[in-house]
């Protein structure tokens, strides 16, 4: 007979094989997803005689900076896209999550606020539905936002998916929290501003992510709304460099001295741009994803 004491077979420490096993499958995977992002910055760097010699460059043999000069000089059409994107994405992000947030707490009080748990039912039936694309090109159209930056903003300032997910927290937070406050005189904006979002710093910080990863990385509305060139975000100057080989492509080559940079390492560059700063962010926000979306400040 079996001794009932005995540890399931995952809490039991793992052989040095085993540990060895899983130390190569991690490496291979960490060199395998990292392969791709130094392909990309190595090229971004090279020079015309690195690339003509071809190859898999994973470190420039002739680094040189001539391709982000080309981008981002003179009145280069990268630059403006640059600034446009972290305008809408910082504009963007701000107001969804205000309007997220004032949301999420009305429909969280479903016994203060009557209809909430109606409108509670639109919200998830927007997830189940969409409206379509000629639909939402008519709407735009419509309101007279058409060749505007509100055009990037304004029909997904508030997602469902992330509203669900802050209403759920909210309804997680002690009702006797709430009750103290009221006997203390505060009103109900105090008590989001001083009690609740303190508490919520964690899926606040998670879900402000997520809204400025979709407003940076968002091309389509622009492709849709936008006819101004100078008003187009880096992710669709992006898609016009990298699968159209767009004259914008030449002209920024060509608007950067006598010899441009080749289109490879201009297109690498652009690339570089386009992803850095998420990644420059993420980092500050990684420790929020660690505690997860769930927990709070109050125990026992």
């Amino acid at each position: 007979m079996a001794s009932t004491t005995m540890r399931p077979p995952w809490m039991e420490k793992p052989s040095a094989v085993a540990q060895t096993a899983k130390t190569v499958v991690l490496v291979l995977l960490t060199v395998v997803m990292l392969a791709p992002f130094v392909y990309v910055i190595a090229v971004s760097f090279s020079s015309p005689q690195d690339v003509r010699e071809g190859g898999l460059i994973l470190f420039p043999a002739n680094p040189t900076l001539a391709a982000y000069k080309a981008v981002l000089g003179g009145s280069s059409v990268v630059g403006r896209s640059l600034v446009v994107s972290l305008g809408v994405t910082f504009v963007g992000t701000t107001l969804s999550m205000a309007m997220t947030v004032l949301m999420a707490y009305g429909l969280s009080r479903t016994r203060e606020v009557p209809g909430s748990r109606f409108i509670l039912i639109l919200v998830l039936g927007t997830l189940l539905f969409g409206a379509g694309i000629i639909p939402n090109f008519l709407l735009v159209k419509q309101l007279g936002l058409l060749d505007t930056y509100a055009s990037l903003i304004l029909p997904g300032v508030i997602n469902a998916f992330n509203l669900v997910v802050i209403r759920n927290f909210f309804m997680e937070i002690p009702m006797e929290l709430y009750d103290s406050a009221r006997m203390d005189g505060a009103n109900e904006l105090q008590i989001l501003v001083r009690i609740v979002l303190p508490l919520s710093k964690a899926v606040i910080a998670v879900i402000a992510l997520f809204y400025a990863v979709a407003y940076w990385n968002e091309f389509f509305n622009a492709l849709l709304y936008l006819n101004d060139t100078a008003k187009w975000p880096v992710q669709l100057v992006l898609r016009q460099f990298v699968l159209e080989g767009s004259p914008l492509a030449d002209a920024v080559r060509q608007e950067a001295n006598a010899q441009p940079p080749p289109a490879q390492t201009v297109q690498m560059a652009i690339v570089v741009l386009a992803t850095a700063p998420i990644l420059v962010v993420y980092p500050f926000v990684q420790k929020y994803f660690t505690k997860g979306v769930l927990t709070g400040a109050v125990k026992g």
